[in-house]
């Protein structure tokens, strides 16, 4: 009886004598099912807590409906060339195997999500230190934005759901080579990870990056077979795709469209021409104040989200840190993270370059901010785990973070239960600011009551497309036939480029600037084309519907 006391005694000294850190750590490995189950509980929670049953402001996710209920109507005369068209050419597969059905699209975004979560961690579950996996699995799962898309028709979902499991593969892969380090002895791994190269790169274009990064990790390793392994993996399903694409689509490719307006100092206007080195330098600073002082912080929920200060210094901090972190890891050897640091750098750089600054969208650099993540706080973790203060330091400012993360998701989602619930119950308008609601209700009318051969030119024309119940309408996202000393439209250039385009009336909006804010400020781009029309012309244009009593939008037939 003494000797096993003593043993027990033992082992609880021992337990007792672990930091805290290494308490974490047994925890960790003894609770995989738990902590999987636990995260993917909190995914679902937080969907449906922020489920969005309507189309956003932003009018991409409307895009991308729009593309593929043409591919479905207008096969095979429609190709998507606006950005990457995989996620456009899934939601034509939806449409022709079941309709047009935005709720059901919005589901199968919730599944991504939730899927997400799980390859995730299965991708990293013991890769990485738990007090530093746990937190970026809290980010994954409960994070306001990720959950936002996750029941909107943006890519995020699904380029988040396909990037895990090119995490998952990669870790495949490299387990494998460590085993044995002949490539060739791996071709099913191989073709896994080319599938998947192939995939993200077709979801969204920056994701190209992908490819030459992984061929620069084999040559890092001297691996040159394994280097062209890489290549030949992505080829082998890039090139079929191709081709298909071609024999069907002609000479379209994802990059047709876009790289045109990339290329554009104004995206809007296109008589300002394109930007030169000086300009894409400019580009990349302010990008880099944007996404890393501004958008990083408001994602964690620590700067206010309507805040539109950004810090230069800050931004170099960010920078500094996760360049000092991707140092570290790699004289760690770790080369796993090594790969991803590289692979995320890539994306934020090719991006902080091509992208006009105005776009200012959170949710560019919300798809690094995983690995972004694991940099920064696996640098942390290094820099205090021999010091139980500096644990205990670490432990306080992550846990903290953690708390913003799930303040900023619990608050957004208990002001939008009451919301979805009444969309749900019918009321497809209701979370809409009244000039909103006036459009769509337009769009709405312009389906109901014109013609069917009518063509509505629209300034939101994909949301038209939606709310106008597949009616297509003319997009007008730029003033046409400006004039360079009125900055108006030309009026009689300005008629003959919508007669010679069948567009036979044109819808008014009154959509605000600021949309938290009535100020009476709009955007006034077709108001910019159909002034001079009136002024020139005043019979030209006939009112035949406004709707609303404030914030109207008006609906003019051109007369002949």
């Amino acid at each position: 009886m003494a000797k096993s006391t003593t043993t027990k005694t033992t082992a609880s000294s021992l337990s007792n004598n672990k930091t805290l850190f290494e308490k974490i750590e047994v925890w960790g490995a003894n609770n995989e099912k738990k902590l999987l189950f636990s995260f993917l509980v909190l995914s679902l929670f937080f969907s449906f807590m922020l489920f969005n049953a309507r189309i956003s402001e932003a009018h991409d996710d409307a895009l991308y409906l729009e593309g593929g209920w043409r591919y479905v109507n207008e096969f095979p005369n429609y190709f998507y060339t606006q950005n990457a068209p995989l996620y456009v050419l899934f939601l034509g597969l939806l449409t022709k195997l079941f309709g047009f059905k935005l709720l059901l699209f919005k589901l199968f975004n919730v599944a991504f999500s939730f899927f997400a979560v799980f390859f995730f961690y299965k991708a990293f579950y013991k890769r990485i230190p738990f007090v530093v996996f746990i937190p970026v699995m809290l980010f994954v799962s409960c994070n306001h934005l990720i959950q936002y898309y996750a029941s909107m028709t943006f890519t995020e979902a699904f380029y988040l759901f396909l990037q895990a499991l090119f995490f998952f593969s990669f870790f495949k892969l490299y387990d494998a080579l460590q085993i044995n380090s002949n490539g060739t002895k791996h071709i099913k791994l191989w073709l896994m990870l080319g599938l998947f190269t192939f995939l993200i790169a077709t979801c969204k274009s920056v994701a190209i990056v992908a490819v030459p990064v992984l061929i620069l990790y084999f040559l890092i390793e001297k691996q040159w077979k394994n280097a062209a392994l890489s290549l030949g993996s992505y080829l082998i399903f890039k090139i079929p795709y191709e081709l298909i694409v071609k024999l069907i689509w002609g000479s379209q490719n994802q990059f047709s469209g876009q790289s045109k307006i990339l290329l554009l100092k104004d995206p809007y206007d296109k008589s300002l021409g394109n930007d030169d080195f000086a300009g894409f330098v400019g580009r990349f600073v302010d990008n880099c104040n944007l996404y890393l002082s501004k958008r990083f912080f408001q994602l964690l929920g620590l700067r206010n989200e309507d805040s539109f200060e950004v810090f230069g210094l800050l931004a170099f901090i960010v920078i500094a840190v996760l360049i000092i972190a991707l140092f570290q890891v790699f004289k760690q050897n770790n080369k796993p993270l090594v790969f991803f640091g590289l692979f995320t750098g890539a994306q934020l750089l090719l991006s902080f370059i091509i992208l006009q600054a105005r776009w200012d969208q959170p949710r560019i650099v919300l798809i690094c901010m995983p690995i972004m993540l694991i940099l920064i706080y696996q640098l942390f973790y290094n820099s205090v785990k021999k010091s139980g203060m500096g644990q205990g330091i670490y432990m306080v400012i992550v846990g903290l973070i953690c708390v913003s993360v799930l303040m900023s998701s619990f608050k957004r989602g208990t002001a939008n239960l009451p919301i979805v619930k009444k969309n749900l119950a019918g009321n497809i308008y209701y979370g809409y600011t009244p000039d909103w609601q006036n459009f769509l209700k337009c769009s709405e009318w312009c389906a109901d009551s014109l013609p069917k051969n009518s063509l509505v030119a629209s300034r939101k024309a994909p949301m038209s497309f939606v709310y106008g119940k597949g009616k297509k309408f003319f997009p007008v996202y730029s003033v046409i036939k400006r004039d360079s000393l009125t900055q108006q439209s030309n009026p009689d250039s300005a008629l003959t480029y919508f007669a010679s385009n069948n567009v036979t009336h044109i819808m008014v909006g009154s959509l605000r600037i600021n949309p938290k804010v009535n100020s009476g400020q709009i955007i006034n781009t077709v108001h910019n084309i159909i002034q001079p029309i009136i002024q020139k012309y005043p019979n030209k244009l006939k009112l035949i519907h406004t709707e609303g009593l404030s914030e109207e939008t008006y609906v003019f037939e051109i007369t002949k």
